[in-house]
């Protein structure tokens, strides 16, 4: 894993982004040069505001609409944040369901607003499945397995 994703997977990077993008949704070798090659596909983690940028032109979508139309949908994104389960695949048992994108960015522990921002800085991360079902995931930056 490289250094950037296990700082960002820490909380220490909470003005960046990290882009996971498929192989299989974005097939271009270019991508590697910007990221980490991992089993299926290429993380990218970057100042956000470039980070958004490029989440737009990979996706076209920007990346906070879609990080609100996830949220409403609670779903299972892995802690290296290259994969998840999508939460409608119980459910769907004959359909595709892969994971073709993730946006993810850190906030800083914030004891006043309670909960899981008390105990430390809270990983976001909101991922798309191939069956269209957008979904959400957070947990502490400390509880990830980086």
């Amino acid at each position: 894993m490289s250094d950037q994703r296990e700082e960002f997977l820490a909380g220490k990077r909470p003005d960046d982004v990290a882009l996971f993008l498929a192989e299989s949704y974005v097939s271009d070798d270019r991508l590697e040069q910007f990221g980490e090659r991992v089993d299926d596909g290429t993380l990218i983690v970057v100042d956000g505001e470039r980070g958004r940028n490029a989440f737009k032109a990979a996706t076209g979508t920007g990346a906070m609409e879609f990080a609100k139309s996830a949220m409403s949908t609670e779903g299972e994104i892995d802690d290296d944040l290259a994969g998840g389960q999508c939460p409608d695949a119980d459910a769907d048992a004959d359909g595709e369901h892969a994971i073709q994108y993730v946006f993810a960015f850190a906030e800083e522990q914030n004891e006043s607003v309670g909960g899981i921002y008390a105990d430390g800085d809270v990983v976001h991360a909101y991922a798309q499945c191939t069956c269209g079902t957008a979904f959400s995931d957070r947990w502490n930056a400390t509880d990830a397995e980086a």
